[in-house]
């Protein structure tokens, strides 16, 4: 099990009241599988998504991530583990606008203190992997926004994390483009890459290979695989 969620809470404090945001999720995730959560806005599942990202930490429960307790980790292994376990796609591709798509990709190696000639060398093989080998030298401004997300997928997979996340990766696309950023997800997932994908529309959620549905913080039935 890659992932696994018990009662996790999480509460939000606005002057004198108490706002909760996620109640009691339980949620589980088997190496390998392909997942969407999908939810409205307002739903809780970016919050969700955070905590499972490592971005943030629940109020009460339990987390799980490779084995791990995270619940119990301190700032700097949290920040260690979103390093080097956890590679993060959204919706605006959060790209360096003055780097190329090579440095874009290199840049997750040089914050874990990969030498210049292997970063070089896994980040051409991570744009080869998405269709960019003939974009290495590209800066944002000259891609399209499908090869930006594209981008921001090798971005991603290039320090061999355990887990892809994925925050309404289609969300700034159009449909084409949205398309094809969906079947490279599809074909990541069939070589053994575990994808849990964050979205609102059905039809983005449906090419995962299990749906599960959040609302006003609740996960449904079926969180649990």
């Amino acid at each position: 099990m890659i992932l696994e969620l018990k009662d996790i809470c999480k509460e939000y404090v606005q002057g004198k009241m108490t706002v909760p945001v996620l109640r009691d999720v339980c949620f589980s995730m088997e190496e390998g599988e392909y997942v969407a959560i999908m939810g409205p806005s307002g739903s809780g599942k970016t919050t969700l998504m955070n905590i499972i990202g490592c971005l943030d930490q629940a109020t009460s429960g339990t987390f799980f991530l490779d084995g791990e307790d995270v619940s119990k980790c301190d700032d700097n292994r949290m920040s260690d583990i979103r390093l080097r376990k956890i590679g993060f796609v959204f919706q605006n591709f959060h790209l360096l606008p003055r780097q190329s798509a090579l440095e874009n990709v290199e840049l997750p190696l040089t914050y874990a203190g990969v030498p210049k000639k292997e970063r070089r060398e896994r980040a051409v093989e991570a744009l080869s992997r998405v269709g960019l080998e003939d974009r290495v030298d590209f800066k944002p401004t000259q891609l399209s926004g499908g090869q930006k997300q594209r981008v921001a997928i090798a971005r991603a997979l290039v320090n061999r994390p355990r887990i892809l996340l994925a925050d309404e990766p289609t969300g700034a696309l159009d449909t084409k483009s949205g398309q094809q950023v969906m079947e490279l997800f599809q074909d990541l997932n069939r070589e053994g890459v575990s994808v849990l994908m964050i979205t609102h529309d059905r039809d983005i959620a449906s090419w995962a290979s299990r749906m599960v549905e959040i609302r006003d913080g609740i996960l449904k039935r079926g969180g649990e695989s």
